[in-house]
């Protein structure tokens, strides 16, 4: 009788040691042995079978393998703080939820226009707040919000349409570098992929998610700004405080389920900027006050 003992490596190749009758025919012999010498024979413990789930390089599983169990973290109370939220959000009537970047383009213009225009109010939008933003975009619109119409424009007056905006002077230098990369390289349009629009001058990550996200309707990420990295760190959505939009962006898409990402943004911050506030936050009115861990602190 063959007694099979197989073990697999976790390099994605499994080794095999086989013992068979000849294995079996060498025991029962040293079995005669002993009973002639009547000395007790020490049995041999029944091989037992090692199952070693694992991933190749590529990361397939391998053929055979059983899946790996992995325990996934996730913050406490994680489901009903964000059912409160979307009640406290049900009215829909925060400034993102009117004047956020999808409301800033022409929806008459033709759909490559559009598109220019959502990343032009994306990066307008960088340490501004939404009326500003919006102010900014009614004027470019009045004047006529193309790729080309920008080239045309010289950088002052186009710092004149733009002003305040945050940053208003750097964001005239890269409105003008980005449009001229997208008049030569894509025909007017912007691109359709994270990593070539991170690489527009003065488009971070949380720009081009929801750019993705708003333009080309393609969940790409979560997009974190000032809003939900501040909530996700009082909520304790991270399993560690984090330091920074992208840390947070990552630490939330460990766990968070990936039918909420496109949702998330536009929910925290509509909260953050009517309950969830970054200073002076108004917990007496938030359904989250004993669920949250920042509001037994502050």
């Amino acid at each position: 009788m063959e007694v099979q003992t197989r073990i697999s490596s976790g390099t994605g190749m499994a080794g095999e040691r086989l013992y068979s009758g000849e294995q079996a025919g060498d025991d029962a012999s040293q079995a005669a042995e002993s009973r002639k010498s009547h000395r007790p024979v020490k049995r041999q413990r029944k091989a037992q079978r090692l199952h070693v789930a694992y991933e190749d390089s590529h990361g397939e599983k391998s053929e055979g393998a059983e899946p790996l169990a992995v325990t996934v973290w996730e913050p406490q109370d994680w489901c009903q703080q964000l059912a409160n939220i979307r009640t406290m959000r049900n009215r829909k009537d925060a400034p993102v939820d009117q004047l956020g970047a999808e409301h800033c383009c022409d929806p008459s213009a033709p759909p490559k226009v559009q598109r220019y225009q959502v990343l032009l109010a994306l990066m307008l939008s960088s340490q501004t707040k939404d009326q500003v933003t919006a102010g900014a975009m009614q004027r470019l619109r009045a004047q006529g919000l193309t790729v080309n119409r920008i080239l045309q424009t010289d950088d002052n007056t186009l710092g004149k349409l733009i002003y305040p905006v945050g940053f208003w002077r750097s964001k005239v230098k890269f409105i003008k570098q980005t449009s001229a990369i997208l008049q030569q390289r894509y025909d007017g349009d912007i691109p359709a992929s994270l990593a070539e629009l991170v690489a527009l001058p003065g488009v971070g990550p949380k720009m081009a998610h929801l750019a993705m996200a708003v333009a080309w309707g393609t969940v790409s990420g979560i997009a974190v700004d000032t809003h939900v990295h501040r909530i996700a760190n009082r909520l304790r959505w991270t399993r560690r405080m984090t330091k920074s939009p992208e840390e947070t962006r990552a630490a939330l898409e460990e766990w968070l389920p990936r039918e909420l990402w496109h949702e998330i943004n536009g929910l925290l911050v509509g909260f953050g900027q009517q309950i969830c506030l970054p200073i002076h936050p108004r917990c007496q009115a938030c359904l989250n006050q004993a669920l949250c861990p920042a509001a037994q602190s502050l």
